[in-house]
């Protein structure tokens, strides 16, 4: 047999089964600590009557069931209720076409960040990113690239940064 009652705090009717009496829970609707009662306490409305129409003649309007009425109440909440589902992402595309802003691509080439001897790719990196902003960077990924080094007529293999951002 299930214990109806309310939550203390926000009037929300719960139903328990009678086996988790003297149990704590919380209140899924207000996240209250709640004690679950021994038992339902009585309805303040006393008992209702059965209409004489009831007593028809068929076996279920004679029933116990069919002559208990419940008062069940609802409660009212003066805030908008959580959302369990969420929005799943936008696609970057529609991101995209939907904001004022353009993605932009931006390459950083270690090459192109040495300056009299002294290796400056991180220095310049670091600036770009700040400058963009974190939350305007969509993705940063590593490239290798082959190049003709002026002074030696060799390919040399170097390294650089491919950064895809809002600008």
């Amino acid at each position: 047999m299930d214990i109806i009652f309310n939550c203390p705090k926000c009037g929300q009717e719960l139903a328990v089964d009678s086996s988790g009496a003297g149990s704590e829970i919380n209140c899924p609707s207000c996240a209250e600590k709640i004690v679950i009662p021994h038992s339902a306490p009585p309805p303040s409305t006393g008992n209702v009557p059965v209409h004489p129409s009831s007593h028809s003649g068929s076996p279920m309007s004679s029933s116990a069931a069919a002559k208990v009425e419940m008062h069940l109440k609802v409660p009212d909440h003066s805030h908008p209720g959580e959302s369990l589902i969420g929005k799943p992402a936008v696609p970057l595309e529609v991101a995209a076409k939907e904001s004022d802003r353009k993605m932009k691509v931006k390459t950083i080439r270690h090459t192109d960040c040495i300056e009299v001897g002294h290796d400056k790719f991180d220095e310049m990196v670091t600036a770009f990113l700040q400058r963009v902003g974190e939350t305007n960077v969509v993705s940063l990924t590593p490239l290798t690239y082959t190049h003709l080094d002026i002074g030696s007529q060799k390919l040399m293999t170097d390294y650089a940064v491919l950064v895809v951002y809002r600008g």
